[in-house]
C-alpha cells in the first residue's frame, strides 16, 4: 500500500493553471532554474519530479525537497525587487511542467483575496516543513540526519509490504547524501552499518526500511504528522 501524504494547503492548482504562459517537457538532469539566475517565472509540476537544492558556502549541495505532481517551485521570488532564484531546481524524473509569469501571479494575488489567503497558508506550511528539516540536520548529527531523511522519504514514497517499507524512489548515495548535508562516504558507511544490522535493505538502487521504529528511537522522533514530516 502506498503511503498517501495529504496536501497541507487548499491552493487551487487548476485556478493557477489558467495563467500558464508556456509548457515545458522536462528532461532528467536539466535545470528549470539555478541559484542566482534572474527570476521571471514560477513553475507548476504537472508530472515528473524536480529536486530543489542549495549550494552551501563550501561548495556542497544541500537538497531541500522533491517537488512532484501539482507542486509549485520558484515561489520565493514573489514580491521582491530585482528577483533572483535563491535555490536551484533540477529535474529528477522527466515530465511536464507549466510556467507562469511572476508578475501575473502577483497581480492575481492582489486582486483575489481567496487566492492570497490560500497562498499564505501554503507558504506557511512550507516554512514549517523547512524548519523541521533544518532542526533535524543541525541537532542530530550525520547519522540522525540520514535517519530523519529515510523517515521522511518513507512518508512520501513508502510502499508498505509485509515486513518492510519500500522507498519507491531510486536515488544514488550521493543524491541521498545531499539531502542529509553529509558526504557520500559518510552516507555509504552509515547505510552499510544499517544494512548489516538488518535495519534496512538495498536492492536495485531502492532502500527498504525493515525497522522504522529503530530509526525513530535513535533521533527521538516526535511523531510529527506525515504532512509535515516528508521530503516534499
Amino acid at each position: 500500500m502506498l503511503t498517501k501524504v495529504k496536501p497541507t494547503h487548499s491552493l487551487e492548482i487548476k485556478e493557477l493553471l489558467k495563467f500558464a504562459d508556456r509548457k515545458i517537457k522536462s528532461e532528467r538532469g536539466t535545470y528549470l532554474f539555478q541559484e542566482g539566475m534572474f527570476a521571471e517565472e514560477l513553475y507548476i509540476i504537472v508530472s515528473g519530479k524536480v529536486q530543489i537544492s542549495k549550494i552551501t558556502s563550501d561548495g556542497r549541495e544541500l537538497s531541500l525537497r522533491i517537488c512532484g505532481e501539482n507542486d509549485i517551485c520558484g515561489e520565493l521570488t514573489l514580491f521582491t525587487d530585482n528577483p533572483r532564484y535563491l535555490l536551484s531546481a533540477k529535474v529528477l524524473e522527466e515530465g511536464e511542467i507549466v510556467a507562469i509569469k511572476k508578475d501575473v501571479i502577483e497581480s492575481e494575488i492582489f486582486q483575489n483575496s481567496k487566492l492570497a489567503f490560500e497562498f499564505m497558508k501554503w507558504m506557511s506550511d512550507h516554512f514549517r516543513k523547512t524548519q523541521t528539516k533544518f532542526r533535524d540536520l543541525v541537532l542530530n548529527g550525520k547519522r540522525g540526519a540520514l535517519f530523519s531523511t529515510l523517515i521522511r522519504m518513507s512518508n512520501s514514497y513508502g510502499i508498505h509490504k509485509e515486513n518492510e517499507i519500500l522507498i519507491d524512489l531510486p536515488l544514488t548515495n550521493q543524491e541521498l547524501a545531499n539531502f542529509c548535508g553529509t558526504s557520500r562516504e559518510s552516507t555509504n558507511r552509515i547505510l552499510s552499518e544499517l544494512k548489516k544490522d538488518k535495519i534496512i535493505n538495498i536492492k536495485k538502487g531502492k532502500i527498504s526500511i525493515l525497522n522504522l521504529q529503530y530509526l525513530k528511537d535513535e533521533i527521538g522522533c516526535e511523531n510529527c504528522p506525515a504532512v509535515y514530516c516528508n521530503i516534499e
